[in-house]
């Protein structure tokens, strides 16, 4: 596991945006910082399982002690960046009864008599589970910005406001892991064609998406200040090449177990006389 854990820094080192320096244009879509190999990947992410599931349990455990911690996974991408393919394998050895999973689409009626931030509020991870996001506060400085539904006067005001939001959510305990899965227009147009290719998939595709993806160099501007005004310190953002889906998952289950790892959550002491709690069960009828 040590072996594992340098691997996660690793990777973490690597895909990490730093802002200044950074640029969104320059990352290979198709790149493999710190493992090259599919077989060997595949291998590794087995080896994650049991360690994934004892730091979830503990973080868990710590909650029910009154700790306050929890961990947020947000992922954010183009339309077939493999949001939902993501989530799958990241959390497939994870208890499903602490994690929580949320995926915004185009807001409802209430939503939009709010704040933009509001419905995000609702959705941010208790304490003790692990929470993942599929899109995000995100949208509304992409989606938003890309097709004018709000003047710039509004959504140039919202990277502070969200960056408030992420500290003031991580000063109450939450960890924040925010992936953007970053694919070319090259890689997108297999997976749309795949889609038609396969009738199983049929209901996977969307007409709307070619709207969207006419609209590409407008939505790369627009992560690209997404990534430049809101990663934080507290809140880092990891461009993670998705091209290659088995890289993807590999590199989001290691920042996932790096986090968990830094957090290093602990079992909470009993809080009852063990020894006569003992004595009561070894007599009891």
């Amino acid at each position: 596991m040590e072996e594992a854990l340098k691997r996660a820094g690793a990777v973490a080192d690597a895909l990490r945006f730093v802002p200044g320096e950074t640029k969104l244009a320059e990352l290979d879509p198709r790149a493999t910082p710190a493992q090259s190999n599919k077989g060997k990947a595949a291998a590794q992410l087995g080896e994650l399982d049991s360690r994934l599931q004892g730091l979830q349990e503990r973080l868990w455990a710590e909650s029910v002690g009154g700790g306050q911690r929890r961990i947020v996974l947000v992922l954010q991408g183009m339309d077939t960046s493999g949001k939902d393919g993501t989530i799958r394998q990241v959390t497939r050895s994870l208890n499903p009864q602490g994690v929580a999973v949320c995926s915004f689409k185009s807001p409802t009626a209430e939503e939009r008599r709010h704040d933009f931030l509001w419905r995000i509020e609702n959705a941010v991870a208790k304490p003790g589970y692990v929470g993942v996001f599929n899109r995000s506060q995100y949208e509304d400085v992409l989606i938003v910005r890309v097709h004018e539904l709000v003047p710039e006067s509004e959504w140039s005001t919202r990277y502070e406001r969200i960056n408030e939001f992420e500290r003031r959510h991580s000063d109450d305990g939450v960890v924040w892991v925010k992936c953007m899965l970053h694919i070319s227009p090259e890689a997108q147009k297999e997976r749309l064609l795949a889609r038609l290719d396969d009738a199983t998939k049929y209901w996977k595709y969307n007409a709307a998406d070619l709207a969207e993806r006419a609209c590409w160099g407008d939505y790369s501007t627009a992560y690209a200040d997404a990534l430049e005004k809101c990663a934080t310190d507290v809140a880092p953002w990891y461009v993670i090449p998705s091209d290659r889906k088995w890289y993807r998952n590999w590199a989001v289950a290691h920042l996932l177990l790096g986090a968990l790892e830094a957090m290093a959550p602990q079992y909470p002491p009993a809080d009852f006389d063990v020894a006569e709690q003992r004595r009561l069960v070894e007599v009891a009828p």
